[in-house]
């Protein structure tokens, strides 16, 4: 049983957050600032969450242009 109990917590502690990505649409506002937050797949998700917020929705510029300029090689995050 402690093996057991000891094996949970290592793989517990282990677990990391999903991975941030930029997807196509960002919803932009004051707060968010622009780009803005980029984890829409979809332009209805994005005018969902920024529905009663004063906030709108953008192409993500990094997957529109096809790179991330900042850093100047290809975004693979499409």
């Amino acid at each position: 049983m402690a093996v057991l109990t000891a094996g949970s917590l290592i793989w517990i502690a282990g677990a990391v957050p999903a991975a941030a990505r930029d997807y196509r649409y960002c919803l932009q506002s004051r707060t968010t600032g622009i780009p803005g937050d980029c984890s829409f797949r979809t332009r209805a998700a994005c005018m969902a969450a920024a529905s009663g917020r004063m906030a709108t929705c953008a192409v993500n510029p990094r997957v529109a242009f096809g790179r991330d300029h900042r850093r100047g090689r290809v975004n693979s995050n499409r």
